[in-house]
């Protein structure tokens, strides 16, 4: 029985990797080029757009990081009574785990770097996060927003959006480095998540004269 992915498949791996290694610019017809496929048209056929395109990847990617995400919040274990710095690491930490592992066991090589090419493509700034098709975001970003209420409103409201940016950016650079790995997962992880948590819960400073 053959294992190879079908067009659909393959037309997503290649424009992921392309995408990653060249930018949004990549046209329609290279992408099915580098999917073996004769027809140049084989992108509008299966998905429409580009942007079409580029939504796809993200969700066929973040459906099941975010099926690995409920997994992560049904086994939290932290007391509502937990330090806040520590709540916001355990919430944090199911942001990042599920990306450093799922997308790759799925075959991906360059999902990190794809989505640090997107993150301000219109097809992902308007795809609506927050609605029931992605529970575990929605419920961590209230959860953080909570975890992080010392801080004022607006504070928070800049370095929850600030986060994903963040996560982005490393993630692409761990992967680049070739740093995600079965052996160097775990220190990846911490790594990544000491740093996005600085980001979230450093002191604020001074409101601005005015």
């Amino acid at each position: 029985m053959s294992t190879r992915p079908d067009a659909r498949e393959e037309l997503l791996l290649a424009a992921e990797r392309l995408v990653a290694e060249r930018g949004i610019s990549v046209s329609l017809r290279e992408v099915a080029a580098a999917a073996g496929q004769r027809n140049n048209s084989a992108v509008a056929y299966h998905f429409g757009s580009k942007d079409d395109l580029v939504a796809a990847i993200v969700a066929r990617r973040l459906e099941a990081i975010e099926t690995e995400r409920v997994v992560l919040l049904a086994t939290d274990d932290l007391e509502p009574a937990t330090a806040p710095e520590d709540r916001v690491r355990q919430l944090v930490r199911v942001l990042i785990r599920p990306m450093l592992t799922t997308p790759y066991a799925e075959g991906s090589t360059h999902y990190a770097r794809f989505l640090e090419k997107v993150r301000d493509h219109p097809a992902v700034v308007e795809m609506p996060l927050t609605d029931d098709r992605w529970p575990a975001i929605r419920t961590v970003t209230r959860r953080l927003d909570g975890a992080l209420g010392d801080l004022p409103a607006a504070v928070r409201r800049r370095r929850l959006a600030a986060l994903t940016s963040v996560m982005f950016a490393l993630l692409a650079d761990a992967e680049r480095r070739g740093e995600i790995g079965e052996s160097a997962q775990p220190v990846t992880e911490a790594a990544v998540v000491d740093m996005l948590v600085g980001l979230l819960t450093a002191p604020a400073g001074p409101p601005p004269r005015t």
